[in-house]
């Protein structure tokens, strides 16, 4: 059984940052590409950061610059920089780690954090 479990999210004052965490435990053999969503009341949950196995990250136009996704294979764990905060990024944050298991290779998701940004 592989789990994902995120932490860091909260309350930062607008220009502010915040680091999320997102770590996978289980029976697993390695973690592939992952990534991080959000999705704000009313809105569609859009894709905030990506990594590939290799580690090549892509961003959309509205983070980038501000927001910088990482990863820990020896700790099954990635990590969301977030910096630079603007009242439009709050969100429920959402992880997703492709997990080699013992389960085979399949996406799991993580229960999602919220951050709010507001002065």
């Amino acid at each position: 059984q592989v789990q994902l479990e995120e932490s860091g999210g909260g309350l930062v004052q607008p220009g502010g940052s915040l680091r999320l965490s997102c770590a996978a435990s289980g029976s697993i053999f390695s973690i592939n590409a992952a990534g991080w969503y959000r999705q704000a009341p009313g809105k569609q949950r859009e894709l905030v950061a990506g990594i590939a196995t290799g580690g090549r990250t892509n961003y959309p136009d509205s983070v980038k610059g501000r927001f910088t996704t990482s990863r820990d294979n020896a700790k099954n764990t990635v990590y969301l920089q977030m910096n630079s905060l603007k009242p439009e990024d709050t969100a429920v944050y959402y992880c997703y780690i492709r997990v080699y298991s013992v389960a085979g290779t399949k996406d799991y998701w993580g229960q999602g954090t919220q951050v709010t940004v507001s002065s």
